[in-house]
């Protein structure tokens, strides 16, 4: 993405997480019909928190899926690298908050939810045809 693509972004991402923090998810804990989900990372390179705003247009019993589609890019987004490397997670939702373990969705379980997902929120389909890259899921568990 260009560079003046990236400072919009992380300013949107910058005041929606402040509302959403500073109300406990009540306020804007949902976008285009789906949960947002409050995600910290640990920085692959800085070892530092990494915090961003996403989606979960899913579930998948007790676990939160993210789509880590990055608007059709062809790289994966900084927050699916660092959770990769680093799968130990914080989550905030409107109705939870804690740890999360994180990890790619398996091809089984891809070809499950994929499909129902995007015939959801067309959105995600587009972000596929828009790129080679395969857009992986993550499955985000709850940590005992």
């Amino acid at each position: 993405m260009a560079n003046s693509q990236d400072r919009f972004i992380k300013v949107v991402n910058a005041v929606h997480r402040n509302v959403f923090t500073a109300s406990n998810g009540v306020v804007a804990g949902k976008l285009m019909g789906m949960p947002v989900v409050k995600l910290t990372t640990t920085g692959r390179k800085s070892g530092r928190p990494r915090t961003t705003m996403l989606t979960s247009p899913a579930k998948d019993g007790d676990n939160l899926v993210l789509v880590a589609s990055y608007g059709g890019s062809p790289q994966h987004p900084d927050w699916f690298l660092n959770l990769r490397d680093h799968p130990e997670v914080e989550v905030m939702t409107r109705d939870f908050k804690g740890r999360r373990h994180a990890r790619i969705a398996t091809a089984e379980e891809k070809a499950r939810i994929w499909p129902g997902l995007a015939a959801r929120y067309k959105n995600y389909a587009g972000y596929q045809e828009k790129t080679t890259r395969d857009i992986p899921l993550v499955i985000l568990e709850p940590v005992n």
